[in-house]
């Protein structure tokens, strides 16, 4: 054996080892005598992990066999896959809608089709669009705790009266733009103090502007990071960073609070509009209240109609990794959270939308979010859409952070930018086919 050999052998056995000893001491069971123990790992924290502790304790109220144990986990995706490598996994774990098709192919989540279906748990029973984000290859990986569809706020405040409704809202990429100068401000030297519009703000998607265009970065089995509408997008977003100045709008982005801060751009007044998730309403209800503001679709570009209510679903979904010590037991649970008034109760708490098809007008009528019913709205669209299936997806959407970033200060135009990623992501793809997919 060759010393390089030996030194690999050596560290496949170190990360072994520590994946065992993690997931024994993470998974520390304490069985009770009377019931089965499941272990739950959430990454919830706060207000959200206590809204969770609250359903477990539901649970384990209802019935007297099995008895949940909720623990929150920081980098509980990468803890659940390091533990379930050492064959001491969780029962369940509370991940992020997009990690499913990495553990998928990684083979680290049990298929939960036939107990979903035996269940009466089938696509019917959900939205549609929130449904397709838990199958893979015909098979279902996971069951939804939270989704969220996305959105544009607005402040009424601090846009013109003639555009201050949702109803007078412009409707469309060319129509928001023409905001940029009636409603941003700048200082006698150029610095920014109110902008109508950042593609920046928050950033958290930037993989997904070319989708409001027309786009993908996947098409099929191809990677289409540099195509022709992602390029459209990408020359709109530089029409900002010409508008206010690239050194402007860092300088001006530098000086954001958190999000979750009354420091927060939107609630602060620095932006008049964000795109944003469901959820925004409840930081504004703790950390704003009063605030005026409402909430109307993405814009479409005005030559593609067909594009409107085009909406970025994000999901927070419970699935049971492989080698899970109680199946039987975690699907029970995940079942119990699927209950209309449970999943009901819990999404309200949270401020996100239910992903059930059916949904009561308690749920509406008592929901944080006084514009639930466009977000449930949006999701039901049929322009409703959720990552690409793909299990390189943090990758790809890694390249298109790093594209954006650099047409955002100017530094590449947006082809070059687009162009280079596209070049990095084919190395990514062909990888991940050869050494994942055996392909």
């Amino acid at each position: 054996m060759t010393t390089k050999m030996t030194l690999g052998a050596v560290a496949v056995a170190v990360i072994a080892v520590s994946a065992a000893i993690l997931g024994e001491k993470a998974v520390s069971r304490q069985d009770r005598t009377d019931r089965v123990t499941v272990i739950y790992w959430e990454k919830w924290t706060g207000s959200e992990g206590e809204e969770m502790r609250k359903v477990v304790n539901a649970f384990n109220a209802s019935q007297d066999r099995i008895f949940v144990k909720f623990l929150s986990i920081s980098g509980v995706d990468s803890k659940t896959r390091l533990a379930t490598a050492g064959g001491n996994p969780p029962d369940i774990a509370g991940v992020w809608g997009d990690q499913v098709v990495q553990f998928a192919d990684a083979k680290a989540l049990t298929d939960l089709t036939d107990m979903a279906t035996e269940a009466g748990l089938t696509k019917d029973y959900y939205i549609p669009a929130f449904w397709e984000g838990y199958t893979y290859k015909g098979r279902l990986w996971a069951l939804p705790s939270t989704p969220a569809s996305i959105a544009l706020h607005v402040r009424p405040d601090l846009v013109p009266p003639d555009v201050a409704t949702p109803e007078t809202f412009p409707k469309t990429f060319e129509g928001l733009d023409a905001l940029i100068k009636r409603v941003s401000k700048q200082g006698p030297n150029g610095k920014l103090l109110l902008a109508s519009f950042l593609p920046s703000n928050p950033g958290w998607w930037n993989w997904a502007w070319g989708i409001y265009f027309g786009g993908n970065i996947m098409n099929g089995d191809k990677v289409t990071l540099n195509s022709k509408e992602n390029l459209r997008a990408f020359e709109w977003i530089a029409k900002y960073t010409k508008a206010y100045g690239s050194k402007e709008v860092q300088s001006f982005q530098g000086g954001f609070g958190n999000f979750a801060s009354p420091q927060d751009p939107f609630m602060s007044g620095k932006v008049a509009t964000e795109m944003n998730g469901v959820w925004k309403a409840n930081y504004i209800n703790v950390y704003k209240p009063g605030l005026k503001w409402f909430a109307v679709p993405m814009p479409y570009p005005a030559d593609h109609p067909e594009l409107k209510d085009h909406s970025n679903l994000s999901q927070d979904v419970l699935c049971i990794p492989r080698g899970a010590k109680h199946v039987k037991e975690a699907f029970e649970f995940i079942r119990f959270v699927q209950r209309q008034d449970v999943m009901e109760g819990l999404c309200s708490a949270h401020g996100k939308n239910s992903p059930l098809a059916k949904v009561s007008e308690h749920f509406f009528e008592t929901h944080p979010n006084k514009y639930i019913r466009l977000f449930d709205r949006l999701a039901r669209s049929p322009n409703a859409f959720n990552i690409p299936k793909v299990g390189i997806f943090p990758q790809l959407s890694n390249e298109m952070s790093v594209a954006f970033q650099e047409v955002n200060s100017e530094q590449k135009t947006p082809k070059q930018a687009l162009d280079d990623a596209q070049k990095r992501a084919e190395v990514i793809w062909k990888t991940y086919q050869e050494q994942v997919l055996n392909q």
